[in-house]
């Protein structure tokens, strides 16, 4: 079974892509949207920015070559994510285009440069952006982006969230792509899309094993120590600054901190006072104001409680009297109405006598029964003297 290595290290990205030109132009042909593809090639070499530090020495890995137009492509592949790459890929490509001024002697003869950048680490996080891999920038009008000031343009590919689509339409860019992310040192078995293809089928070819000489794998193997050396060193690093920062940040920021704290905290202050005291606060207030309350309330609540009390008690007086009055009321007006009505009757007549009792007996929700035993009429009497009044025995409650 045959074994294979990385295409992201430095010998094996070269080797594809820098030294097979058909396979560097059908890659950036298919990554970056350009009106009219690249037809032929040539290599560039030399530097194009001197190495400042031995820090990301190896991180780094780029081929950089001109079409037959002029437009010049720098290829790169970035292991490690650092904040300063993309300023570090911005002064490549205006190093790249500021250097055609020396066979170009008018500005309007220089060519475009592409910077086509594969990270492999993943850098946007920005929301919504989970998973956009690619990101393409122009320097374009912020307000019109169809106006664009045309000679730099810049691609960054975030390999790690590349996904496939099967997309016809994208079919190199999407087997290139998976070439770059599913070909490596455990990879068993070369997935067969890749294969199918002319073009993929033959770098799938330049990464086995045994087309490299045991020195070549060397310098495969020094290279990938040394990606994984500088990576370690600069974590490190990081940490070791981050630590530094703190110290030196809590130095320097103590005094700027005190003045910029009660700046800031009187208006929290005040809230967080106002919050914490009003407990305090009730409770104090509930205490002191006690005895005060009391004989400012009895004084001051004396004449409002007497109307309120009688407005309120009025009505219920009435409902409580009604109910309490009323089984009292019947007993003690028959005891009471009998001897009062004999005289009564007696005097004033006693058929305006018993046709009032009648009508109270009525009023006070005696039965015709009661009505009949108090005044002796009949039935038929006690009805007539309901009709004159227009009652009936119904309304009797």
């Amino acid at each position: 079974m045959a074994s294979y290595l990385d295409p992201k290290n430095d010998l094996t990205f070269k080797r594809v892509f820098g030294e097979h030109k058909h396979l560097c132009m059908s890659l950036i042909n298919s990554m970056l949207p350009l009106e009219n593809p690249v037809e032929s090639i040539e290599y560039q070499t030399g530097e194009l920015i001197p190495e400042l530090t031995d820090v990301l020495r190896y991180t780094i890995v780029d081929v950089r070559c001109t079409d037959s137009v002029g437009r010049q492509f720098i290829v790169e592949m970035q292991m490690y994510w650092t904040e300063s790459f993309k300023s570090r890929v911005l002064l490549n490509a205006s190093k790249a285009y500021v250097m055609q001024l020396d066979k170009a002697k008018e500005f309007q003869l220089l060519k475009p440069v592409y910077a086509l950048n594969f990270v492999n680490e993943t850098f946007e996080k920005s929301p919504g952006m989970e998973n956009e891999y690619y990101h393409y920038y122009k320097i374009v009008n912020i307000n019109d982006t169809e106006k664009q000031i045309k000679g730099l343009e810049f691609l960054f590919v975030e390999l790690p969230k590349f996904k496939p689509r099967n997309r016809a339409e994208k079919k190199l860019h999407e087997l290139w792509l998976r070439f770059l992310t599913e070909v490596n040192e455990a990879t068993e078995e070369i997935p067969q899309e890749l294969l199918e293809n002319d073009l993929t089928r033959e770098a799938v070819d330049y990464m086995k094993t045994a087309a490299y000489t045991k020195g070549q794998l060397e310098t495969y193997n020094k290279w990938k120590i040394g990606v994984m050396t500088e990576r370690s060193a600069y974590i490190d690093a990081m940490k070791e600054g981050e630590a530094k920062g703190i110290a030196l940040g809590m130095k320097e920021g103590e005094a700027k901190g005190i003045a910029l704290g009660m700046k800031e905290g009187e208006a929290k202050g005040i809230a967080l006072g106002m919050k914490e005291g009003e407990a305090k606060g009730i409770a104090l207030g509930m205490k002191e104001g006690e005895a005060k309350g009391i004989a400012l309330g009895m004084k001051e609540g004396e004449a409002k409680g007497i109307a309120l009390g009688m407005k309120e008690g009025e009505a219920k007086g009435i409902a409580l009297g009604m109910k309490e009055g009323e089984a009292k009321g019947i007993a003690l007006g028959m005891k009471e109405g009998e001897a009062k009505g004999i005289a009564l009757g007696m005097k004033e007549g006693e058929a305006k006598v018993l046709e009032q009792i009648v009508l109270e007996g009525t009023h006070n929700g005696f039965t015709p029964e009661q009505i009949q035993l108090i005044t002796k009429l009949s039935i038929d009497q006690i009805a007539k003297i309901l009709n004159k009044h227009g009652l009936l025995f119904s309304d009797i409650h």
